[in-house]
């Protein structure tokens, strides 16, 4: 049994395989929902005052989305990585390398950082110019974005202590740093938009303060009630084959979150060709389903520590018992989803746009897009457990088809067909398509 006396208290990790599961699910898995539903209201509060601004300030930010999503997707697979790497080991009663996988994380986590930093403050006025060439947009989006890149490397650092803390368990406390880092967030927004006029320029700050404020509770939780895990100096040492391992489940990981970045870069060439009304539905979409996703991903983030552990353990019956409740818990979710978006897709619409003809556009995008939400419930599930198996290329597999291999062909023949309609029809189909794939794959993995 691994037990390790902490200030007076004991923290027994063996409640992980002893626990019954969906009890055990519920209690790792509502903080995380909670604080994904909070930084929900965030995306949308934030969208909701940059709209405010103008159609064109939103716009801008539509096509800044992919590369700030990008960067978040190889910092958070890379915490991933991190998480299953440090719940195996524990799960499998080795602490020092769970010691050791948390230190080579923060190490690795504050490079990406940095580098991500520099990065995407150098690209963004050209990338940008491949999509528009409209300046006050670009002037926009290149306002916004220098400011929030600039505060990478803390969102590097509130990742990784995030990941960190969910893997030992500690889901209270991670709910509470980043339902704080997103409350201080939509507090600063109209301060710093509006009171201040400092417009996007405003809205960036108010993220990166969010951001490092997260990062900064973090910090002092972690000192004022240590960890089963430990961020050690005799451990910063480059251990490159700590670095595969963490690479080999991050990079996949990464892959899975960023391609969305890709899929919406290539759904906005093709939709400019229609308007740039749909480009901006297209952005309000992807703002509006954070509600959905993020508290299922919530599930997600609460099971894969429990997989991991089971799986060190060689618990394989409690695995397989996670991973069906998870299912269900996410089922629910998107079925709640469907009905709200096909319920009152005008009034979620009349949240960033008054135009009559861009809520009619957005109303027809959210019903039909919303028709393929409950069959995505098993690629998002199929993808996270194997994820948390240490099983990435195969979560990657699930990823490849969901975002790249099936929409967007489907995407450019059907709009050929029903315009910019057809594009919403492909995400239906794809979800179809890609909830048999990734049972498959699944399927393949665990025997694998």
């Amino acid at each position: 049994m691994y037990v390790e006396k902490e200030r007076g208290n004991y923290m027994d990790q063996t409640y992980m395989k002893e626990q019954p599961v969906l009890k055990l699910i519920l209690s790792m898995a509502l903080p995380m929902v909670l604080s994904m539903m909070v930084s929900s209201l965030y995306n949308i509060v934030d969208s909701f005052f940059i709209a405010r601004i103008s159609e064109d300030a939103m716009t801008a930010l539509s096509l800044v989305y992919p590369v700030q999503n990008l960067v978040n997707a190889v910092m958070i697979g890379f915490g991933i990585g991190i998480n299953a790497v440090i719940s195996f080991y524990l799960g499998a009663q080795d602490k020092e390398m769970a010691d050791r996988a948390a230190t080579q994380g923060m190490l690795l986590g504050t490079i990406h950082g940095i580098g991500f930093m520099i990065l995407g403050i150098a690209v963004m006025r050209p990338f940008l110019q491949m999509f528009t060439g409209n300046a006050q947009i670009v002037d926009y989006g290149v306002r916004y974005s220098r400011i929030a890149f600039l505060f990478a490397t803390a969102l590097s650092w509130q990742l990784v202590f995030e990941k960190t803390f969910q893997a030992v368990g500690r889901m209270v406390e991670s709910m509470t740093c980043m339902m704080s880092g997103a409350v201080i967030n939509i507090i600063l927004d109209p301060i710093f938009i509006f009171a201040l006029g400092m417009g996007v320029k405003g809205a960036a700050l108010a993220t990166g303060i969010g951001q490092a404020a997260a990062a900064l509770l973090y910090l002092i939780l972690y000192i004022a009630n240590p960890l089963p895990v430990k961020y050690r100096k005799k451990y910063l040492k480059v251990d490159l084959r700590l670095w595969k391992k963490l690479y080999v489940i991050g990079i996949p990981a990464s892959l899975n979150l960023a391609l969305p970045s890709l899929l919406i870069s290539v759904l906005n060439v093709i939709l400019t060709g229609y308007g740039e009304v749909y480009v901006f539905v297209l952005g309000v979409y992807y703002k509006l389903q954070t509600f959905l996703y993020l508290p299922a991903n919530g599930i997600v983030q609460g099971m894969r520590p429990l997989l991991g552990y089971n799986y060190g353990a060689g618990e394989h019956k409690r695995v397989h018992k996670i991973f069906r409740d998870g299912l269900i818990l996410v089922l629910v979710m998107m079925t709640v989803g469907t009905v709200i978006c096909l319920a009152v897709p005008g009034q979620l619409m009349g949240l960033f746009t008054a135009n009559p003809v861009t809520m009619q556009a957005g109303s027809v995008a959210l019903r039909v897009i919303s028709l393929g939400f409950i069959a995505s419930s098993v690629s998002v599930i199929c993808s996270g457990a194997l994820e948390g198996l240490g099983k990435g290329v195969h979560s990657l597999i699930i990823s490849l088809c969901r975002y790249v291999v099936v929409i967007i062909p489907a995407a450019f023949i059907v709009s050929r067909f029903m315009g910019a309609v057809g594009v919403w029809h492909a995400f239906w189909i794809t979800e179809a398509v890609t909830a048999v794939i990734s049972y498959m794959v699944y399927r393949k993995g665990v025997k694998g």
